[in-house]
C-alpha cells in the first residue's frame, strides 16, 4: 500500500522535488510545497500527523510570514529555478535588455525638428496676417529708375488714433486731429552696408504731380514749395513717396510708418532701451525731463525723447539725430537673444510693433527683418547715420544742398560707400 499523496512514493521524489530540476517531469499543484533550504530540523517529537492518513510526512510549519519561524523559504518561482527563468549578473533578479539610446535620441531629434518647424511655421502665418499694408505704391507715378540695393521710407506720424485722453496726456501728444509726419528716415541697404539719412520735416521741397490716393484725380505740378511734411498732410503716404522721389531721383522701394501709441508699446514690450543722453533735457511740450548719462526709457520717456527739439540747440536738426540713436538702439534691443529666445518677450513685442506698423503692399516679413537688421548694424558702427545736407534757409524752411544731394543719391543708385557727409 502506498501512503504518498496520489500514488507517489519516496523513490520517485527524485533529487530535484522543490529545487527547480531541470528534469521534465512537472510538479503537481498540490504537492509543490515551499520547502525549507538548509539543514534538517533535529529529531524528535513533532505534531500530530497530518490528516492524511499514517505515513505522510510532516509539513513545514509557517510562521511570520517566512516558513520555519523566519529562516526565510524559496518557492522556486521568484528565482526562476522551476522553469529555468534568468538572472542577473550575482543573481540580483531578471536581466533587463539595455535601453537602445541610438533609437531613443533619433526620435526625440525628429519630435523636437517637428515641433520647431511647426511653431516657426505657425509664427509666421500670425505675423503676417498682423501687418497693416495699407500704402499701395503703385498709385506713385513718374518714378525713377531703380538702383542697387533696396530703399526704405521710414516714417514716424503724430497719429493719436485709438488713444484714450489719459494716454494722450500721458505722452504729451495733444489733440489734433487727422495725422502729420513727425520723422522721415531713408534706410538704404546693400553691399555696402546701411545708411540711414533724416529728412527733416521743416526741409524745402516742390510739390510735384500726383494722382489723388482716394480720387484718383491727377493733380498738375504747379511748381509750389513746401514744407516736407505738407506731403503728407495734403495726400498721405503716396504723395509723400511721389515728393521725395521727384526732389531726389531716388527710388523708394518700402514704406513704413508708426504712430505715437504704436511706438510706446514697442518700448515697453521689449522692456525699455538703453541710451546714453549727452546732456539734460527739459521739454515742457514733449513731457521731456532726463539727466545727462545711461539710463533706460520706458515707452512714454521714449517718446518725449525722439520728439523733443525746442529744448536741443540744433532744433529739428539734433531731433533727427537723436531719433537715429533711438531708433537703432531699439533695433539692437529687439534683436537680442533675450528678446529673440524669449517667447514670453518676443510675442508681445512683434504683436505690440506688427499690429502699430503700416506698410506697402509688396512689403513681406523678411524685408521688415532685412530692415530692423540694417538700422541694427548702424547702431554697432557698421552703418552710416546722417541728415540730408543743408545748405541754408529760404522762406523759412531748410534748403538741401543739390550738389550734395546729388552726390548721395548717385551713390545709393549704385550702392557705393557713402562719403558724402550731412549736417
Amino acid at each position: 500500500m502506498n501512503d504518498w499523496p496520489e500514488g507517489w512514493s519516496g523513490d520517485n521524489r527524485g533529487s530535484g522535488y522543490g529545487r527547480g530540476s531541470a528534469s521534465a517531469r512537472p510538479e503537481s499543484a498540490r504537492v509543490m510545497r515551499q520547502v525549507r533550504r538548509g539543514a534538517t530540523p533535529p529529531p524528535g517529537p513533532g505534531p500530530s500527523a497530518p490528516p492524511y492518513g499514517a505515513g505522510v510526512p510532516q509539513q513545514p510549519s509557517y510562521t511570520d510570514g517566512q516558513g520555519y519561524g523566519g529562516d526565510g523559504y524559496d518557492s522556486g518561482y521568484n528565482t526562476g529555478q522551476v522553469y529555468g527563468g534568468g538572472q542577473g549578473p550575482g543573481g540580483q533578479g531578471p536581466v533587463r535588455p539595455a535601453p537602445n539610446w541610438r533609437r531613443r535620441i533619433k526620435w526625440t531629434a525628429i519630435t523636437v525638428v517637428t515641433v520647431l518647424v511647426v511653431t516657426t511655421v505657425g509664427t509666421y502665418f500670425w505675423a503676417d496676417s498682423k501687418l497693416n499694408r495699407e500704402v499701395d505704391l503703385s498709385k506713385v507715378i513718374e518714378r525713377p529708375g531703380a538702383g542697387e540695393g533696396t530703399n526704405y521710407l521710414i516714417v514716424g506720424s503724430d497719429s493719436r488714433e485709438g488713444m484714450t485722453d489719459a494716454q494722450k496726456k500721458d505722452l504729451h501728444t495733444g489733440s489734433a486731429e487727422g495725422k502729420r509726419t513727425d520723422s522721415m528716415m531713408i534706410l538704404h541697404t546693400g553691399d555696402n552696408g546701411a545708411t540711414l539719412i533724416s529728412l527733416p520735416r521743416d526741409s524745402d521741397v516742390e510739390i510735384p504731380s500726383f494722382v489723388g490716393s482716394e480720387s484718383g484725380k491727377k493733380y498738375p505740378g504747379t511748381g509750389r514749395h513746401t514744407k516736407l511734411n505738407a506731403a503728407y498732410a495734403e495726400d498721405g503716404p503716396e504723395l509723400l513717396v511721389r515728393t521725395i522721389e521727384h526732389n531726389t531721383g531716388l527710388r523708394l522701394d518700402h514704406y513704413v510708418e508708426i504712430g505715437f501709441s504704436g511706438f510706446a508699446n514697442i518700448v515697453d514690450a521689449v522692456g525699455g532701451v538703453e541710451m546714453d543722453i549727452p546732456q539734460d533735457i527739459k521739454d515742457k511740450k514733449s513731457g521731456a525731463d532726463f539727466q545727462k548719462g545711461k539710463q533706460t526709457l520706458n515707452g512714454e520717456e521714449a517718446l518725449a525723447f525722439v520728439r523733443t527739439r525746442y529744448a536741443l540747440a540744433g532744433s529739428d536738426l539734433d531731433r533727427t539725430k537723436n531719433q537715429q540713436k533711438f531708433l537703432s538702439a531699439l533695433a539692437s534691443q529687439v534683436a537680442t537673444p533675450s528678446t529673440v529666445l524669449n517667447p514670453f518677450k518676443l510675442y508681445p513685442t512683434m504683436g505690440a510693433g506688427l499690429d502699430s506698423l503700416v506698410v506697402d503692399k509688396d512689403m513681406g516679413l523678411f524685408d521688415l527683418a532685412s530692415m530692423f537688421w540694417a538700422m541694427k548694424s548702424v547702431s554697432g558702427g557698421d552703418g552710416t547715420s546722417m541728415n540730408m545736407p543743408i545748405s541754408g534757409s529760404v522762406g523759412g524752411n531748410l534748403k538741401w544742398d543739390d550738389a550734395k544731394v546729388k552726390k548721395l543719391v548717385e551713390e545709393l543708385k549704385n550702392d557705393e560707400k557713402v562719403t558724402v557727409s550731412g549736417n
